[in-house]
């Protein structure tokens, strides 16, 4: 099995990067993993809820486990939350298109993390 459907097969979802603006893949993303029967953990520092999830300032701040996170932030923000993924042991580290730099995969690689970069929950959930 490979790592995408390996990963779509887990279903706790942290989303960095999820927001209230519904026009935004941030939003698009959260809501169809919802859809879809995932237990998701929207992480924004801006929000306290989206669409009445609880929203999160980080990944440190999830009491639960995470299987996955799935990042839609600028590749420079998510070497912050790959530091955060290791910390709390996430594996799985799911880049959305544009989310990705090859200093992130190279982090991502040295911290034994398996990483899914420029793929698109959208595409693959279809």
């Amino acid at each position: 099995m490979d790592n995408v459907k390996t990963m779509l097969s887990l279903m706790n979802w942290a989303v960095v990067g999820a927001t209230q603006n519904k026009s935004k893949f941030g939003y698009k993303v959260m809501k169809r993993l919802v859809d879809c029967g995932y237990n998701v953990y929207p992480v924004n520092p801006v929000y306290d809820e989206i669409d009445g999830l609880k929203c999160y300032k980080s990944l440190v701040e999830i009491n639960d486990d995470i299987d996955v996170v799935n990042m839609i932030v600028n590749p420079k923000l998510g070497l912050q939350f790959l530091e955060e993924a290791a910390q709390k042991g996430i594996q799985y580290i799911w880049c959305q298109p544009g989310a990705e730099s090859e200093e992130l995969i190279k982090k991502a690689k040295e911290k034994e993390l398996i990483i899914a970069p420029n793929r698109c929950v959208l595409v693959e959930l279809d």
